[in-house]
C-alpha cells in the first residue's frame, strides 16, 4: 500500500504478503466497502498480461465472491469464488454468475495461483487473472473504468455451485476503478520539488447520498511567485477510502487583487457567496482508484505568480449511499510543486457533455449512447474532439437525467496537453431548439403531458417510454444541432455564436480492440 515518506513514495508492506512488486511495478488498493473493512489490492505483470489480485475480508466468512460486471451491475457478472467447504477448508473456484443472480462454475479454471492466510480477524486471500483469459464467460480487463463487484456470505457450502449472491447491501458492493496503469512512470521527483497539501479540515460528512463539499483557501506568500505542478494526487484518511469519489481543485479565476470569501461548506449551500463562482478553472482532477498524475519532462501547469488571484478551492464529492453517520474528514489533493520551471506551460481541456439536464437517457435500455463534442470552430484546429458514453438503465423505471448527483449521469473527461491555450472547456448539449421540438412532438402526436411551461425534467419525466419514442429520441440526439460550452479559463465564452452549431461530420469509427485468443491461448 502507499505511504508518504517525505518527497517520494515507497511501497510499505502492511498486510500485503502476497502481491511482489516486480518489474518496478506499483502495488495499487481501494476500499470495497464504505466501512474500509474489505479492501482490494493489485499489481499488474505486462509481460505477462496478468493483474495479481489480493483481497482482505473479515476471517468470519462462508464465502466470498469478487469479479467483475459490465455496467456494475452484481449479475450477469464474471467472478472468483472463495469458498469454506463443510470440513473448514477453503477454496477458490472459478464461476459467472447468471441474470437470476445464480452462480456456476466455469468450466475453463482463470483464477490461478490461490494463496490463502489468515491474520487475526482478518483474512488474506491471492490470485492472478489474465487481461484476456480467452473464455466466453470471462471478462476482458482493458484500459478504462473497471466495475468490481463482490458480495458474500456467513454459512459454508457443500459445493460452490447454485448460490444466490443478491443479499442485503451490507452483504454485497460495487466500486470503478482503473485497474490497467501505465506502470513506466517514474515517481522519484527531483530534490527541488516540494510537498504543498490542500485538504478538508474536520469535515463532518453530512449522512446523504451524494454531498459536494467545497473550501476556499488564499495560497501562502511564497506563490507570488510562479511554480509548477510537477505531480499531484489524491491525500485521502484511510477511514475515508470508501466515501471520497472524487476531487478536484480549482483557481478562482479574476483580477489578482480580488479578494473571494473563504467559504467552506456544501458546493451547493444557499450560503455560498456568489464571488466563489469565478473558482472554476482546474487545477487537478483525481477520481476514485486513479494514481498520482506526474506531468512530462517537457511541460507542467502553472500556480502562481505576479498576475495570478492567491485563490483556489477544493471540491469534494463524498458518496455515502448508505447515509453513515459521525465520520469526520480531511482529505484533498497532495501537490508537488517547485518554483525551478519547466520548458512549458501546460493546461486542460474539459471535454464532453455539459452537466444538465437536456441530456438524458430512457429507461429499460441494455444500450443507450450519448456523446460530446468539441467542435474544430472552437478548438480553430482542424480535428474535432468526440466524447461518447454508453449507459444500460435496464434496473430503471423512468428517466436518467444528466447533472451532479451519484444517480445522475455524467459524460465528461480532462485531457492535459502542452502548450497552453486560453480554451478551458469544450463540451456540449442538444440545442435548446432541438429539445423544445421533440417535446412538442411528444405532446401533438404521442398525446404526452410535455408542456411549454414544465422544466426539462418535468418534460422527460412525463414521458411514457416505448420503443419508438426511445428510437425517436436517440434520432433527435444523432441528428440535431448542438449548443457548444466553448469557454475561457475565465469561464467566459470565446466570441461568436454558439447555439444550433451542425454536429461534426465522422468519415471513420474505432473498431474493438484486437485480441490474440488464437495466438496466446489456444
Amino acid at each position: 500500500m502507499w505511504k508518504n515518506c517525505g518527497k517520494t513514495f515507497i511501497i510499505c508492506v502492511v498486510f500485503v504478503s502476497y502481491i511482489k512488486n516486480g518489474n518496478g511495478n506499483g502495488i495499487y488498493h481501494v476500499s470495497l466497502r464504505g466501512d474500509n473493512s474489505i479492501k482490494l489490492y493489485w499489481s499488474l505483470d505486462y509481460n505477462s498480461e496478468t493483474v495479481i489480485f489480493e483481497i482482505h475480508i473479515p476471517s468470519d466468512y462462508g464465502w466470498f465472491a469478487i469479479g467483475f460486471s459490465d455496467r456494475g451491475n452484481l449479475f450477469p457478472s464474471d467472478i472468483c469464488l472463495l469458498w469454506r467447504d463443510l470440513k473448514g477448508i477453503s477454496h477458490l473456484k472459478d464461476a459467472y454468475v447468471d441474470e437470476n443472480g445464480v452462480t456456476h462454475n466455469d468450466k475453463q479454471e482463470d483464477c490461478n495461483n490461490f494463496k490463502i492466510k489468515r491474520n487475526g480477524n482478518i483474512t488474506k486471500f491471492a490470485f492472478e487473472r489474465r487481461f484476456d483469459t480467452c473464455d466466453q464467460q470471462d471478462y476482458i480487463i482493458e484500459e478504462g473504468t473497471t466495475h468490481i463487484v463482490w458480495s458474500r456470505g456467513n454459512h459454508n457450502l457443500y459445493k460452490p455451485e447454485g448460490i444466490n449472491i443478491s443479499f442485503t447491501p451490507d452483504n454485497h458492493g460495487m466500486v470503478r476503478v482503473n485497474l490497467l496503469k501505465n506502470t513506466k512512470v517514474n515517481y522519484y521527483l527531483p530534490s527541488h520539488v516540494k510537498i504543498f497539501d490542500f485538504l478538508n479540515d474536520k469535515v463532518e460528512v453530512p449522512a446523504e447520498e451524494t454531498t459536494y463539499w467545497c473550501r476556499i483557501i488564499k495560497l501562502p506568500e511564497e506563490f507570488k511567485k510562479k511554480h509548477h505542478i510537477y505531480q499531484y494526487g489524491a491525500n485521502i484518511q484511510e477511514t475515508s477510502e470508501g466515501l471520497v469519489h472524487h476531487m478536484e481543485v480549482f483557481h478562482c479565476q479574476t483580477g489578482v487583487d480580488e479578494e473571494i470569501p473563504l467559504y467552506n461548506g456544501d458546493c451547493f449551500g444557499k450560503n455560498r457567496p456568489p464571488k466563489t463562482q469565478v473558482c472554476k478553472r482546474v487545477l487537478a482532477a483525481w477520481a476514485m482508484g486513479a494514481p498520482p498524475f506526474k506531468y512530462p519532462k517537457e511541460a507542467s501547469l502553472p500556480i502562481g505568480g505576479e498576475n495570478f488571484n492567491p485563490y483556489i478551492m477544493l471540491e469534494v464529492h463524498y458518496n455515502n449511499p448508505d447515509l453513515r453517520t459521525g465520520i469526520i474528514d480531511s482529505s484533498g489533493i497532495r501537490f508537488h510543486i517547485s518554483s525551478k520551471l519547466k520548458e512549458m506551460d501546460a493546461g486542460v481541456i474539459e471535454l464532453g457533455l455539459e452537466y444538465t439536464d437536456k441530456m438524458a437517457i430512457p429507461p429499460g435500455q441494455d444500450s443507450f449512447s450519448l456523446t460530446g463534442y468539441c467542435i474544430s470552430s472552437c478548438t480553430a484546429m482542424g480535428h474535432t474532439l468526440i466524447t461518447k458514453c454508453d449507459y444500460n438503465t435496464k434496473d430503471r423505471e423512468n428517466i436518467t437525467l444528466g447533472g451532479f448527483s451519484i444517480s445522475d449521469e455524467m459524460c465528461v473527461n480532462y485531457i492535459h496537453y502542452f502548450p497552453a491555450s486560453e480554451l478551458e472547456v469544450c463540451k456540449s448539449s442538444i440545442s435548446d431548439q432541438a429539445l423544445h421540438t421533440f417535446f412538442r412532438y411528444m405532446n401533438e402526436w404521442e398525446n404526452q403531458y410535455t408542456l411549454p411551461d414544465n422544466g426539462i425534467s418535468d418534460n422527460y419525466k412525463a414521458i411514457k417510454w416505448n420503443r419508438m419514442r426511445i428510437q425517436l429520441l436517440d434520432e433527435v440526439y444523432n441528428e440535431s444541432p448542438i449548443s457548444m460550452q466553448c469557454n475561457m479559463s475565465s469561464g467566459d465564452r470565446f466570441p461568436g455564436y454558439w447555439e444550433n452549431a451542425p454536429l461534426p461530420y465522422l468519415s471513420t469509427t474505432l473498431g474493438p480492440p484486437p485480441r490474440y485468443c488464437d495466438k496466446k491461448f489456444k
